[in-house]
């Protein structure tokens, strides 16, 4: 993909697919940037990709937030039927995009939310927060319970409990939602094309848009140039938290 990005339209016709670019360019990304054809529009990707940047981070952090109270409430403030509770929340982690769809349009419908980014962060949000809440109340219940009853003794309510004790030592389990919320939310296609239009659509819908243009010379330096652009951003994601990702997996493992 790289290699076929650096070279000439021309070059990728009459050369070897994994021959170095005789010339390297970077043309091929400028007009993937700016003014490649994603339908009808040739103002290139750029508008979408920073379409998924405002959705991605609102409902990144919205996700994790919720997801951290619900696990904090889940293995901590324990009521009754909270088994049971979590188990149809579970039930969540294991139903397919279009099972959600006609219900979520419903909603989105009820609550008056016309296409636009703010709806694609609620749907991201919500479909979310099964996993987040998993991933941090099995965490938490690898906490003492003696570490919440002494802060109550010193007379700590639920949200001092949570900001000041148990949010604090949760970095590792947060790594864990970012990494995999930005990975769900940023290379999601169907939430994409069913909830947004237009200039609202998010990076992965462009970029499809992009690839399957019918009109016109096929520019397969430019698509390689935006699919690798696309893939940035969770690239980047992984290099640099990995670790953290694996780490934070495995600090809910053992009890003790």
């Amino acid at each position: 993909m790289v290699v076929t990005s650096l070279k000439s339209l021309e070059e990728v016709r009459n050369g070897n697919l994994l021959a170095l670019p005789a010339a390297p360019s970077l043309e091929a990304w400028s007009t993937a940037w700016s003014s490649a054809c994603t339908g009808v529009e040739c103002s290139g990707i750029q508008g979408y990709f920073w379409n998924s940047i405002k959705m991605l981070v609102p409902a990144v952090a919205l996700s994790t937030l919720i997801g951290a109270v619900n696990g904090y409430v889940l293995a901590m403030w324990r009521f009754k039927g909270s088994d049971l509770f979590f188990t149809l929340l579970m039930i969540g982690c294991f139903l397919p995009f279009q099972v959600v769809i006609l219900p979520m349009a419903q909603m989105l419908g009820f609550l008056g939310l016309e296409n636009g980014t703010a709806r694609l962060v609620l749907v991201h949000t919500i479909y979310g927060l099964a996993f987040t809440t998993m991933f941090f109340r099995n965490f938490y219940v690898t906490i003492p319970d003696e570490l919440v009853k002494a802060a109550r003794i010193d007379g700590a309510g639920f949200l001092r409990i949570f900001f000041r004790i148990m949010l604090p030592i949760s970095l590792p389990t947060i790594a864990v939602c970012v990494i995999w919320q930005t990975t769900q939310i940023w290379n999601d296609f169907l939430f994409g094309v069913v909830f947004s239009a237009g200039e609202t659509q998010p990076m992965t819908v462009a970029l499809n848009n992009l690839v399957n243009t019918s009109t016109g010379v096929k520019h397969y330096n430019v698509e390689m140039a935006a699919a690798i652009i696309a893939a940035l951003p969770t690239l980047c994601v992984y290099a640099f938290g990995g670790k953290y990702f694996i780490r934070g997996l495995t600090a809910g493992a053992v009890k003790g």
